[in-house]
């Protein structure tokens, strides 16, 4: 029977295909105590279902390497140190070995005491990792009774949960699964971003997936507009052919803009860079026209070991982007970890209530001299291929700018002292705490430009973490503070002829760029594969007929406001 319901559009695209539901991690299993004779048993198949996760996490990211963006291997080395937490496995052996549990009702008896104390926390960054915690626990049930937490055979089919980890999107996507369907979610989260750069069909917040669909159902699903349909009738089905032949058209017309300029109906031309982490990142902007490397976010050197990466390795991976972009420029952000991931690092700092708001970005790498001065040397020594830019993450005051740039200076006297011609490079900082985009005027004299993180700031300014489910309605861009305060930004820009980009997820979304134009933006930071969406948008606009309408934007007192001027932008 047919049936119709929504949740929200998080990465566009349609795709039909038979329902795989997968339940939440609820480990539905009773009390079970063994004889003597069966622990030691029972104790070696819980640490082979332990080790068979710990092989299959290693394994994921072994093939996520390079391909994605940092958070997934993020999630996944969270996972495995999860693994590994005494707190997880000295309690699991001591409830089979002195309570007698079978491994799989030790499993849910520790994951309900875990559980309440992750949910007895003040912190909502906290309280979030409950799920991190289900997702490794049903992983290793899944070991312990012999079948696959992501079921072979799924391709053709749209997976319907209750969350989904950005971790296993793209062993999803090579499974063959065309589309997900959560109950949960935010079209906001990493899980999200992800999936937009992989082209793969999400919705999130269909609260009512897991109740109506079964097993087998055929589903329609809908990326953009958040639309779902069970058991789609021949009226849905023509439908579904005829939006599908549009997007086709839409692909082959995106093709070939290319080579086009990114340019407004009245001939102004912007610029579009692109964020990457990897060569095959560079590549992909290199050759879809990318006026340079906005973004180049050099963490996954340093998650990849325990211990920082030396001079050479890193001078090497700058190298290959530099030269992969044939001559446009590369922009090199510097170390951002928090205190939550510089341990994987070999960078050891004290446990932190709050990791967004403590020891991250520029602050880490001015406590860690060394670390920086060999990455600032790094990046100096690849500037001899081609040009380069530093971008410095997490700035709040001008003060940090300044300590900076003698460092920069002082890695570009280290470089020639070993006979290799340099210049210092640009230098800019990433405007994501308010403080700094409020004080704009301070740091103005102290870069060569600026970069604003709109994710990052977004959730600073309006105090709303971007992952909390709960508070999705709250984080958006289009609030009057957020633009009034990159309006602010972008002011300062001109008035002190220092460029500024916005390299958030505010850039790569096509609807916001006649916004992110009137307000006076020139250049646009964004993951390659949105370049071309993004660059046809531009050349439909008007940028004249944008700024005269600016002023009406900056007085909208709402986000509804916001949105009508959007509607008739």
């Amino acid at each position: 029977m047919r049936l119709a319901f929504a949740g929200h559009g998080a990465s566009r695209g349609l795709a039909l295909g038979r329902a795989r539901v997968r339940l939440p991690h609820a480990l539905e299993v009773t009390e079970q105590r063994l004889p003597a004779s069966r622990v030691k048993e029972e104790a070696a198949r819980l640490h082979g279902a332990l080790e068979a996760t710990r092989a299959e996490m290693r394994t994921l990211r072994e093939k996520l390497q390079g391909a994605l963006s940092k958070e997934a291997i993020e999630f996944i080395d969270l996972h495995a140190l999860l693994l590994d937490d005494p707190e997880l496995v000295q309690a699991l052996e001591a409830l089979i070995q002195q309570e007698r549990y079978s491994a799989g009702y030790a499993l849910r008896v520790q994951r309900d005491r875990l559980a309440a104390v992750f949910q007895s926390m003040d912190d909502p960054y906290l309280r979030a990792r409950l799920d991190d915690l289900d997702h490794i626990i049903g992983r290793v049930n899944a070991h312990l009774h012999k079948h696959d937490p992501l079921p072979r055979g799924t391709a053709g089919e749209v997976l319907v949960c209750e969350n989904v980890a950005p971790s296993e999107l793209a062993q999803l996507q090579a499974q063959g699964v065309v589309a997900i369907v959560s109950a949960g979610g935010s079209p906001l989260s990493h899980t999200a971003i992800l999936a937009r750069s992989l082209h793969m069909p999400l919705v999130v917040g269909a609260a009512e997936a897991l109740s109506r669909i079964n097993d087998g159902d055929v589903l329609m699903v809908d990326g953009e507009s958040g639309q779902l349909v069970l058991d789609p009738d021949a009226a849905d089905l023509r439908r579904y052919r005829e939006l599908q032949q549009r997007e086709q058209r839409e692909r082959r017309d995106l093709e070939r803009l290319r080579s086009k300029p990114t340019r407004t109906r009245d001939g102004v031309d912007i610029a579009l860079y692109a964020n990457a982490e990897s060569r095959e990142d560079v590549a992909r902007a290199h050759a879809l026209g990318a006026a340079g490397v906005g973004l180049y976010r050099t963490e996954f050197l340093f998650l990849q070991d325990r211990e920082s990466p030396g001079e050479e390795e890193q001078y090497l991976a700058y190298r290959d982007a530099v030269l992969a972009m044939g001559g446009r420029p590369v922009t090199f952000r510097t170390l951002d970890l928090g205190a939550d991931k510089a341990d994987r690092a070999g960078l050891a700092l004290a446990n932190e209530a709050n990791p967004a708001l403590g020891v991250r970005g520029v602050r880490l790498s001015l406590l860690y001299d060394a670390v920086f001065d060999t990455q600032l040397r790094a990046i100096v020594r690849a500037s001899a291929y081609g040009p380069v830019r530093v971008l410095v993450p997490m700035v709040s005051c001008r003060e940090e700018m300044l300590i900076v740039r003698r460092r920069l200076r002082r890695a570009v006297a280290a470089v020639r002292r070993r006979g290799i011609a340099a210049e210092v490079p640009p230098l800019g900082a990433m405007i994501e705490v308010p403080a700094a985009a409020i004080g704009v005027h301070g740091l103005a004299d102290a870069v060569d430009f600026l970069s604003v993180g709109t994710n990052d700031l977004v959730q600073y300014l309006l105090a709303v973490d971007r992952n909390n489910d709960a508070l999705g309605d709250l984080y958006s861009p289009l609030h009057p503070g957020v633009l009034r305060l990159l309006a602010h930004v972008l002011r300062a820009g001109a008035e002190h002829r220092v460029p500024v980009a916005v390299c958030g997820e505010m850039a790569g979304d096509p609807r916001l760029a006649p916004l992110l134009l009137a307000l006076g933006l020139r250049e646009f930071s964004l993951h390659p594969a949105g370049l071309l969406e993004l660059r046809r948008t531009i050349r439909e606009c008007d940028l004249a007929r944008l700024q005269e309408r600016a002023p009406r934007l900056l007085q909208a007192r709402d986000r509804r406001g916001i949105e009508r001027w959007l509607e008739s932008a």
